[in-house]
């Protein structure tokens, strides 16, 4: 299963995740994964969502690692046997305003935190994506990002903001990073764990006095949903983030504040 899960070039952590779904599957039942039935596998999910409350992410993991041990380990038939996938819960995010992040941002005296909050909600992008971010991939002269390995593997460009372009400066002189940008303080070409990325926000989030709950993530849904507000097309805001799909991109439709007094009429534009 590894060896088919490395030739399609799946991530360490993805395979490490299937790897997991499935020795939860033999220890369930106490049987070689080859020996477990496709009607064993549905008591199997449905334990694990009944019982066990497991989310919709996790059934559809284990799914997708049980599929790999069938069609291409075992060379059955997933077709006759494939399993529906369960509906996914459509959740708005939790989105701060522009003058919620200010305040965080001002209420952060940490050079390194700050620079990291600015950094991520004024480029968007996801919590791994900033942590192991270079200072190579800062490109001052075309002002923009390079996000090398996104979410699928995938390489992208996003903006830079000349407000964060010069605290990263500052941050830099001052701290010389020697591999990735934001290091630990005592633990050089290292990077810091996607749990301190989460307290540090938090934490600038409880200094500023917002009650709402958040995380890392937050940032990149406020970015996303600014753009939109301030008329960036979506189809932009879709490559800036790295989504493939523009449906991913569309639940920011249903949170921005669109002011229908910028909204110019096509009619206008017409020489009648």
């Amino acid at each position: 299963m590894i060896r088919e899960m490395q030739i399609r070039n799946y991530s360490e952590k993805t395979i490490r995740s299937y790897i997991a779904s499935i020795s939860k599957l033999t220890q369930f039942f106490n049987q070689p994964v080859e020996e477990i039935t496709i009607n064993q596998f549905k008591d199997f999910l449905h334990h694990r969502i009944i019982v066990d409350k497991v989310s919709v992410s996790f059934v559809n993991q284990s799914i997708s690692a049980f599929k790999i041990i069938q069609q291409d380990v075992l060379q059955r038939d997933w077709e006759s046997i494939k399993i529906k996938r369960p509906r996914r819960e459509r959740r708005l995010p939790v989105v701060l305003s522009v003058g919620e992040v200010a305040s965080m941002i001002n209420a952060t005296k940490n050079l390194k935190h700050r620079t990291m909050i600015m950094l991520a909600y004024s480029t968007g992008m996801r919590r791994n994506e900033i942590k192991l971010i270079k200072p190579g991939h800062i490109d001052s002269e075309r002002m923009q990002v390079r996000v090398v390995h996104g979410k699928g593997k995938k390489d992208r460009f996003t903006i830079l903001s000349p407000k964060a372009l010069e605290l990263l400066r500052f941050y830099y002189q001052l701290h010389k990073p020697s591999t990735f940008l934001f290091e630990p303080t005592k633990r050089k070409d290292t990077t810091l764990s996607g749990t301190t990325l989460n307290n540090i926000v938090k934490q600038a989030a409880k200094r500023a006095g917002i009650k709402k709950d958040i995380s890392f993530h937050t940032l990149r849904h406020s970015f996303a949903t600014h753009m939109l507000e301030n008329g960036i097309n979506i189809r932009i805001i879709q490559q800036f983030l790295g989504h493939t799909s523009i449906k991913t991109t569309s639940i920011y439709l249903h949170i921005a504040r669109i002011d229908p007094s910028m909204v110019r009429s096509p009619l206008d534009d017409m020489d009648i």
